[in-house]
């Protein structure tokens, strides 16, 4: 099992403890921004930062997913509770710790199955539509707060686009200029000095430029200020039924976490090359999401700007988020005024930096020149999660690649590996074309297992083969790849055998893999067959019958 804070040693030690800063300055004022946007207290998006956040960081895989509310699973918090009380009550409060109680029960039981594997059923290019997607729908929440501008950041993306547009004539120029200028030292500085912490220098000056100018005073929004006191362990009381109720909207959620989470987690993992374990990452959810209900939180999920925003000051462990939880707790103790004056023009700026890359705008490049039907898998993918939602963006990435998967094993690899007594290198395992005559047999390979997508494939090419062969008295199936056959593939080769018995061709079998060969027996395809060790083999042992 991985250690906790993989990767982490003397040499990177002082980058990590910088990001962890780094990753303070950003996660506190968002962190309160999306409590707000679930209909909670800001310091319910704070108490997040502290036990949640210590508990998935000692547990995870992934050396770098930031766990945390995102705005995706505030905006469906606040939904899913708003019906059955009123926001900002207790009763809402206690409803919102549940449903992170529950998001975490279901992802425990999801690592105990060893569900983690339905994250490999998602390629790059549904990985890339669905990230971008989201990246997408952040991005615009994060330049509506870089004008200065008011729109509802839990609304739908074409509410967002809408509200957007149409509040520009009540841009604030000070709100823009911040943001302009934070946008430029963020990218300038990162070609300059990509050591730098350029986030928190932004919101240093930002919030320095803000109040010795008194800009608050020309509408520049600010934080304002956030009640001090740390989390006190806590359960939620309801009622037996209200459990229940919360079930649906908690399995969206976890949905929504397990798909994003996942995939932002591989996504990284591949390019910074290290590996990891879904179904340790899915623990390490429940265990934080229970955490979260049990220290006064909200759901939780992966934070793909937070991510983000780390990988680009070259984090690579979870010791950030230890320095974050460490930092909050302080803050929330002894410093919740500092918060005051941060501008939200600032902040804006710096996660729609981060976010940029997250789009994929290469990636849809390389796929339209590599591949037409992967660009339109990534591009529907990433039509859906922007403009239905996360949850429908999930059942169509899991559609899409059920698909794809079903498209590629339908038409696998089938080679005929001889043909009318001319044999080839592959059939004969290195040894020379042409040292070996073999007329009236044919061996034919199908790379890849035998199922109900690809049988009849398989039969109408040995039919092909069959016919196209003058004088064939052998036909030899090389199974080496053949790690699985179902009933309606098994059924498909029954018929392909009664075929070739008429028409005197008699099968035999080469390189079975021993772990199908009981399997070959169960469903009927083994019966009295010669099995060949190798296509050499079967070559040598019915060359004599054939002259």
């Amino acid at each position: 099992m991985q250690r906790p804070l993989a990767g982490l040693n003397r040499g990177n030690l002082v980058r990590e403890l910088t990001a962890g800063v780094t990753l303070l300055a950003i996660a506190i004022p968002l962190n309160i921004g999306y409590a707000q946007i679930a209909g909670l207290p800001p310091t319910a998006g704070l108490y997040a930062l502290i036990v949640p956040t210590v508990v998935y960081a000692l547990l995870v895989s992934s050396r770098q997913l930031v766990v945390s509310p995102d705005a995706a699973a505030a905006a469906l918090v606040a939904s899913s509770i708003g019906g059955l009380a009123t926001a900002g009550s207790v009763d809402y409060a206690s409803l919102a710790l549940a449903q992170a109680i529950i998001c975490g029960i279901l992802f425990v039981l999801m690592a105990f199955f060893k569900l983690g594997f339905l994250a490999n059923f998602l390629s790059k290019p549904i990985l890339v539509g669905f990230v971008g997607g989201l990246a997408l729908d952040i991005l615009v929440s994060q330049i509506a707060k870089m004008l200065g501008v008011k729109i509802d950041s839990g609304g739908e993306f074409t509410e967002k686009v809408v509200g957007l547009v149409s509040g520009l004539g009540t841009a604030n120029l000070w709100s823009v200029v911040i943001a302009a200028v934070a946008v430029a030292v963020l990218l300038i500085g990162k070609r300059l000095a990509r050591a730098v912490p350029w986030a928190l220098v932004v919101l240093i000056l930002a919030t320095a430029l803000v109040v010795a100018a008194d800009l608050v005073d020309t509408g520049v929004d600010v934080l304002g200020e956030v009640p001090a006191g740390p989390p006190t362990i806590t359960w939620p009381v309801i009622e037996w039924s209200s459990w229940f109720v919360l079930i649906p909207s908690a399995i969206a959620l976890t949905l929504i976490t397990t798909a994003e989470g996942l995939l932002v987690s591989r996504s990284y993992a591949e390019r910074n090359g290290y590996k990891t374990s879904p179904n340790r990452d899915l623990f390490a959810f429940g265990l934080g999401n229970i955490a979260a209900g049990a220290s006064g939180s909200f759901a939780m999920g992966s934070s793909t700007s937070r991510t983000a925003a780390m990988d680009q000051v070259g984090s690579r462990t979870q010791l950030p988020s230890l320095v974050l939880a460490v930092g909050t707790l302080l803050l929330l103790i002894f410093g919740t005024a500092l918060l005051a004056d941060i501008p939200s023009p600032a902040i804006g700026a710096i996660v729609a930096v981060a976010i940029l890359p997250l789009l994929g705008i290469r990636d849809f490049a390389a796929f339209w020149r590599a591949d037409r039907f992967e660009f339109a898998i990534a591009a529907v993918c990433f039509v859906v999660t922007l403009f239905v939602g996360s949850i429908p963006g999930i059942v169509v990435a899991f559609v899409l690649a059920l698909i794809n998967l079903a498209k590629r094993a339908a038409n696998p690899a089938i080679d005929v590996l001889q043909r009318g007594g001319t044999p080839t290198e592959s059939l004969l395992m290195g040894a020379p074309a042409g040292s070996i005559t073999a007329p009236g047999i044919i061996v034919i390979r199908l790379a890849a297992p035998l199922f109900f997508a690809n049988a009849d494939v398989f039969s109408q090419s040995v039919h092909n083969a069959v016919r196209a062969a003058d004088g064939l008295r052998y036909l030899i199936v090389d199974m080496e790849a053949v790690t699985d056959v179902d009933v309606t593939g098994a059924e498909s080769f029954a018929a392909l055998k009664v075929w070739l018995a008429t028409h005197n061709v008699e099968l035999g079998f080469s390189r079975v893999r021993p772990d199908a060969r009981e399997r070959l027996r169960q469903l009927g395809m083994l019966g009295d067959e010669r099995v060949f060790p190798t296509n050499r083999a079967a070559i040598e042992e019915l060359v004599p019958d054939t002259e």
